[in-house]
């Protein structure tokens, strides 16, 4: 950062020529020095906007413990960045009350063993100071040239968050009114423990109404809007090892929240369903580097996963109806904690976070009956195992999918579907799309089904209808409303058809095979 802090401004030639030793505030050195102010007056405050560095001989300050005390308090309340006293003219050492006083508002005061002429201290540090605005000022034009162009080809939060955090070196976090972390980048590898515990502690930080530090871990934080209402917030994090953060932080910080803002006024942000959908299918393969990051990652966005069983769930719906948006309206009204988020364009995905104690079956019924109420009875609600831990989703993901492809149109009378409930029709309905199982179909039933096209009759029912009674010829006959004579005349005319025996068990079941799966097939 171009700014010069109190511990920059000791390091120089003009100053260290007077031997400045740090009685107190040694962990403030990193304060940022807006400007240098020399005065000898009792009551600077009056003439301080908060940042300056304060020299003194010390000339007026008052013999009086309770007074001196008094002057440090001026001097902390309006933000001074340090106090440095010439040794020599009013003192031989810094007065103890003066220390004790710094040390307890963690004022970095400085004491010069040597004179050292003001007058070049102001004027060196100023023309700095003046050189580190004019590279901010420059710096600004480039950071809001970038925004900018971000803004113009509607970029997505991801980019303008990563964008934040390349500039300023730091981690930097979208997050919504409830205090859930959208998204959240860095400039480079961190530890994954930013978001830890990431609600909880974010909800001891307030928003300021500008760019400003907040809360007990100093993070920066600027408030995210939307039509004139407070939408969220931009985060950024303090590193670890490093300067306090600065002007241009602040800077970084401000114009990437108004991109935010005006992105939000100017795109589709979907971005609480954009993160969800994000951290489900990168649970769905299981893209993260440890159980601990996909538990990071999901708490952050309000899913509770230790103590509870996470409950995969599919559901396919037509392309033109917003199940994820209904699902997200819905579910928090009543109680539930989940990942909501679309997974393809006709299928969305949900992560159930449930009690372990408590039954699931009765919250997937529930949510079966609501989307069909909704949506209309095409949708299908695909069940997987309850797990307890995340790296064990994955699988369970995968099962309710292979359950939601294999649920076709004639197996829809359920609500809700589980891997127990497939059978050989749904099997069947998930290979559809396979050359064997459709070759394997046309060489069992092609010429019935020619046979039936060409003179209009029923056969491929007939035969279907024997298949279903088991070999019972007095059932399937009464089923297709005709007489056994005639039941037994079509069985003939299909046996000579297919070339092949009825009577025989095995011959039975590859055609009930065939019929099933011609059945299914769209």
């Amino acid at each position: 950062m171009p700014f010069l802090t109190v511990a920059d401004v000791l390091r120089l030639p003009v100053l260290a020529a007077g031997l400045p030793r740090v009685a107190a505030g040694e962990g403030q050195l990193g304060r940022t020095v807006r400007w240098v102010h020399v005065t000898e007056l009792l009551d600077p405050a009056s003439f301080l906007e908060g940042g300056e560095l304060v020299l003194t001989t010390g000339m007026p300050h008052p013999s009086d413990p309770t007074q001196l005390r008094a002057y440090v308090d001026q001097l902390a309340d309006v933000g001074v960045a340090g106090l440095v006293v010439e040794l020599g003219r009013r003192y031989q050492q810094a007065p103890p009350e003066l220390v004790s006083a710094c040390r307890e508002r963690d004022l970095p005061l400085v004491v010069l063993a040597r004179g050292v002429r003001f007058i070049e201290v102001t004027q060196t540090v100023h023309a700095l100071i003046l050189d580190a605005q004019g590279e901010l000022l420059r710096r600004a034009q480039h950071v809001q040239e970038l925004f900018t162009q971000l803004t113009l080809r509607r970029a997505e939060p991801e980019e303008f968050v990563q964008a934040a955090a390349d500039l300023s070196g730091c981690p930097v976090v979208l997050e919504n009114l409830i205090h859930h972390a959208v998204v959240w980048a860095a400039a480079g590898p961190v530890d994954g423990q930013v978001l830890e515990a990431w609600p909880r502690r974010s909800r001891t930080a307030e928003t300021p109404e500008r760019a400003a530090v907040s809360g007990p871990e100093g993070w920066l934080v600027a408030p995210v809007e939307e039509r004139g209402s407070r939408w969220g917030r931009l985060v950024m994090l303090p590193l670890a090892v490093g300067p306090p953060f600065g002007p241009e932080h602040t800077m970084i910080l401000e114009q990437a929240a108004t991109a935010l803002t005006l992105a939000r006024l100017t795109g589709h942000p979907g971005w609480d369903r954009r993160a969800h959908s994000s951290v489900l299918l990168d649970l769905l393969h299981w893209r993260y580097r440890s159980r601990t990051e996909a538990r990071l990652r999901a708490e952050a966005l309000g899913l509770p996963t230790t103590g509870h069983r996470l409950v995969p769930v599919v559901i396919d719906h037509a392309d033109d109806v917003s199940v994820a948006d209904h699902l997200a309206k819905e579910l928090p009204a009543s109680g539930l904690k989940a990942l909501i988020g679309d997974l393809s364009e006709r299928r969305c995905g949900l992560l159930l976070a449930l009690a372990r104690a408590s039954a699931w079956q009765p919250v997937a019924e529930r949510l079966a009956r609501d989307l069909r109420a909704t949506f209309g009875e095409d949708v299908v609600v695909a069940v997987g195992p309850g797990v307890t831990e995340l790296d064990q989703v994955t699988r369970s993901f995968r099962e309710a999918e292979e359950v939601a492809d294999a649920i076709g149109p004639t197996s829809r009378h359920r609500l809700f579907h589980v891997s127990s409930d497939l059978g050989l029709p749904e099997l069947l309905y998930s290979l559809r799309d396979d050359v064997r199982v459709q070759k394997y179909v046309e060489q069992r039933l092609g010429r019935l089904v020619q046979h039936d096209a060409r003179h209009g009759s029923d056969l491929l029912d007939t035969l279907r209808a024997y298949l279903d009674a088991a070999g019972n010829k007095s059932i399937a006959a009464k089923h297709v409303n005709l007489s056994r004579q005639a039941f037994y005349q079509r069985l003939r005319t299909i046996e000579r058809l297919l070339g092949t025996d009825l009577e025989s068990g095995a011959q039975r079941t590859q055609l009930h095979v065939a019929v099933t799966a011609l059945q299914v097939m769209p």
